[in-house]
């Protein structure tokens, strides 16, 4: 249930959606003659797009979650497993052409073939499944697998987990499968953005990880003003940004985390 809640939610939730959405409103309270009213939802809509894709509002929201856990100074001097979370594959076209496709996220893989190459004793963890509601597509879980070992990583260092739908379900899931032994180095590797929620969930289900974070979206040094990027780029840094603090919070009220904002 609190995965299908989750995505009916953000579905509305999401900026452009929730733009659309009220500018649809907008609309249809012109058609009845509403006008003060009509008036204001387009003034939130505009609002909203606006604020989204002109200005630095959204690296401003995402920086304090990717500044949140940084990496170690210097790589331990042995790691046992790498972690990487799903999320990184263009599921709907794997799933159609085969392949590797890789998205926005794919960095994740990327730094996660790299710490595999100078750690060939450590195990890699791929956890993810298909996280979506309706579409289909293929597990990062399964399509993994097709990518590291094209970049040199050995097909029995793999340990695939591809049921998990959401961070929840990877925390558990390779707590599950993994035997991790006290005094072991286990990685984790996602987005740096998504890694306060990551660590959050890991800790709950009691595996102890080292983050490593990839996948930055913003510099770090953005100020209060207009977008230092391009308005597509910055207003999906809006989005991500909304998602990310409103999973904290959501997964704090359902006591999966032990703190809203997990720290280091």
């Amino acid at each position: 249930m609190f995965f299908v809640l989750s995505k009916v939610f953000w579905f509305f939730a999401q900026p452009l959606n929730f733009a659309i959405i009220f500018m649809g409103l907008t609309f249809l309270l012109l058609i009845w003659r509403w006008r003060r009213l009509a008036m204001a939802t387009a003034a939130i809509a505009f609002l909203v797009l606006g604020l989204g894709a002109w200005t630095t509002l959204g690296a401003l929201m995402i920086n304090p979650l990717e500044d949140r856990f940084q990496r170690p100074d210097a790589l331990p001097a042995k790691v046992d497993g790498i972690i990487v979370l799903g999320g990184g594959f263009e599921g709907g076209v794997n799933l159609v052409r085969g392949g590797y496709e890789l998205n926005a996220s794919g960095d994740r893989f990327v730094e996660a073939a790299i710490l595999a190459r100078k750690h060939p004793e450590a195990k890699v963890v791929v956890t993810g499944g298909t996280g979506t509601l309706l579409l289909d597509g293929e597990a990062d879980g399964v399509t993994a697998p097709r990518l590291l070992t094209a970049l040199g990583v050995a097909p029995e260092r793999l340990i695939l987990e591809s049921k998990s739908r959401n961070t929840y379900e990877n925390a558990l899931f390779t707590k599950q499968i993994v035997d991790a032994k006290p005094g072991e180095t286990w990685l984790l590797i996602t987005s740096a953005f998504h890694m306060p929620r990551s660590i959050g969930l890991f800790r709950k289900a009691g595996f102890d990880v080292v983050p490593w974070p990839a996948d930055y979206r913003a510099s770090g040094a953005e100020t209060i003003g207009l977008a230092e990027d391009n308005p597509q780029d910055s207003l999906q840094n809006m989005a991500i940004a909304a998602r990310e603090w409103a999973g904290l919070l959501a997964y704090w009220l359902a006591g999966r985390t032990e703190q809203l904002l997990p720290a280091p």
